[in-house]
């Protein structure tokens, strides 16, 4: 093996058992957004989840615009209510955010969010949050009332200098 290969080799191995035996995160969580949590300083994204962005609009079963992303943040600090929360990383996304699997008080806090209609599963690897999205698309609730934009396509569109007609998509 050329050196710079087993360097190289190296380094891949020590990357992979320090994400795969990151510690634990445990205490009380900052909301940032309806998918990003902040505790002892470390921002941590929700993993398997994706919420509305802040500035994003959803529709009501009407066509009025309303506050769904904000609305997702506001419900997740409610939720969490200065109550520990325990996260088990998986790794980081491409922002250097700690990806992890969060619960308070026992409780899964992305199937709670995607449950209540306030968040889409998202690289749901496991698929730990389909049947939660299906049962709240039947439910019609949050945002499946009406139509909205999936955060991550509403995202693109900004990124891409695209402004959507309406506002959103039906699922």
């Amino acid at each position: 093996m050329t050196r710079s290969l087993a360097s190289n080799f190296a380094l891949f191995l020590f990357a992979t058992c320090a994400s795969a035996g990151a510690a634990d995160i445990v205490g009380i969580a900052t909301v940032i957004d309806g998918d990003t949590i902040e505790v002892h300083g470390e921002r941590i994204r929700l993993a398997g989840i994706d919420a509305p962005e802040a500035a994003q609009l959803c529709q009501t079963p009407k066509g009025r615009p309303w506050r769904c992303g904000q609305q997702a943040a506001l419900a997740l600090a409610g939720h969490l209510s200065q109550r520990i929360v325990h996260c088990v990383p998986t790794g980081r996304d491409r922002y250097r955010r700690v990806l992890a699997y969060c619960r308070v008080k026992g409780d899964d806090i992305g199937l709670w969010m995607v449950s209540s209609g306030r968040a889409v599963g998202y690289y749901d690897r496991d698929k730990r949050y389909g049947e939660a999205e299906r049962t709240a698309v039947r439910r019609k609730i949050g945002i499946w009332q009406g139509a909205f934009e999936r955060p991550h396509l509403w995202r693109k569109a900004r990124r891409d200098g695209v402004k959507s007609p309406k506002q959103g998509v039906t699922n």
